[in-house]
C-alpha cells in the first residue's frame, strides 16, 4: 500500500485538532462538517458526533490512501 498524500494528513490533523467541527458518517465512515445532515458519499443521515469517534477516524483515514468514491469523483 502506499503512503498517503501529504494533503490527507494535514487535513486530517487539521480535523483531529478540532474534533467538536466534524462527525463521522454512520453509513460510509466519512468525517462531514458538523451543520451536514446528509452525508453527501452515502446519502446517510446517521452520525457519531462524539470527538473521539471523529479523532479516531481522521487518524485512520489520514494515514492511508483514499479508497471510496465521492462526489468529486463524479463530477
Amino acid at each position: 500500500m502506499q503512503n498517503s498524500s501529504p494533503n490527507r494528513a494535514e487535513t486530517a490533523a487539521k480535523i483531529a485538532a478540532s474534533p467538536y467541527q466534524y462527525k463521522v458518517c454512520e453509513g460510509c465512515d466519512s468525517i462531514v462538517g458538523k451543520a451536514t445532515a446528509l452525508c453527501p458519499n452515502c446519502h446517510s443521515f446517521r452520525f457519531d458526533a462524539a470527538p473521539e469517534s471523529v479523532t479516531k477516524q481522521a487518524v485512520l483515514l489520514g494515514g492511508r490512501e483514499q479508497r471510496s468514491v465521492t462526489a468529486d469523483d463524479l463530477g
